[in-house]
């Protein structure tokens, strides 16, 4: 489950009210766009998948036409508008679910199916500290320890990162952050979080500062976490549109990127997790049955104990 589900299921964002360009589909759909499974029938044109291959879906859909497209930046595509199987149309939460086949990739035999549902989010996470430019050595900084952001901080270790901090108000994502046990965690009604940051960097900042809360002053502290020269990449989605310091920004020459979803890198992020350098599992809180989605999913996601909920639909 993830937290679009619920907007989606709370408010219909991101759900067509109107036929999909691509899709054709309006509401009511099914939700869900992270998961996987195991592949029961196939259509008489298949070729690179058979009946019993476990899969994992990238649900991002795309024209394949388009100049994004062409360009291998499907994830832009223009005539999708950022589109997800299970949001413009039937996705995962479901017993079974048809699908064309560049939308499914194999996984090998050692990772589980509960690994494959993250490779999704792993791989928004993936492409975020690949897009801040993260590498061994470097000091960062993640605001938000949701499951995004604590997907992040996995990542950022993978890709080499020495100090990393977490920031949150949430004392319970907090305990889990820290179950990891290389990161700093600040909460910002406690703790001096720029201070503290400072104090363990030699007072230069961090390299990078992920943004994975989405609000103003999760924004705010990141510009002031990082070092001149150093990165800040939005990965969050901001409901009101943040406010920038331009001369804060100017005299430190930050750059400040902002990362939509993922392309070409699924392969990448399958054998991260399947080789345990990104041990995605460590995020899940909770296991539940596709019968239980409402009172024990969709009604707990606003619990801040909770983390990333995983549905079986058997």
């Amino acid at each position: 489950m993830c937290g679009s589900d619920l907007h989606a299921y709370s408010h219909f964002i991101g759900i067509p009210s109107e036929e999909h360009p691509l899709t054709k589909r309006q509401a009511p759909l099914t939700l869900g766009h992270e998961f996987s499974g195991t592949v029961t029938e196939i259509g008489s044109d298949v070729t690179s998948l058979s009946v019993g291959d476990r899969v994992c879906i990238e649900p991002n859909i795309r024209c394949g036409e388009c100049k994004e497209c062409r360009e291998g930046n499907y994830h832009l595509c223009r005539n999708s508008n950022a589109a997800f199987i299970g949001l413009a149309d039937d996705g995962g939460f479901a017993e079974y679910c048809v699908l064309d086949e560049q939308y499914c990739h194999q996984i090998p035999d050692h990772m589980t199916l509960e690994q494959a549902a993250l490779v999704e989010p792993t791989a928004v996470t993936y492409r975020a500290v690949d897009l801040a430019g993260v590498k061994p050595g470097d000091n960062v900084l993640v605001t938000g320890a949701g499951p995004i952001g604590l997907l992040t901080v996995l990542n950022a270790r993978a890709a080499g990162a020495n100090k990393i901090f977490v920031s949150d108000v949430s004392k319970e994502r907090l305990k889990l952050a820290n179950s990891f046990e290389f990161v700093k965690t600040l909460n910002p009604v406690e703790d001096d979080v720029i201070g503290e940051i400072m104090s363990a960097t030699n007072g230069n900042g961090v390299d990078v500062a992920l943004e994975c809360a989405g609000v103003q002053p999760t924004f705010d502290t990141c510009l002031e976490a990082i070092k001149r020269t150093g990165t800040v990449c939005v990965v969050a989605i901001f409901a009101q549109n943040p406010e920038i310091n331009a001369f804060a920004s100017t005299v430190k020459e930050a750059n400040i990127k902002f990362s939509l979803g993922y392309s070409n890198i699924y392969d990448r992020v399958i054998h991260l997790i399947a080789s345990g350098q990104v041990p995605a599992e460590k995020v899940v809180t909770n296991k539940i049955k596709l019968d239980h989605i409402v009172e024990e999913g969709f009604e707990l996601l606003n619990d801040k104990s909770q983390s990333k909920i995983l549905v079986s639909s058997k």
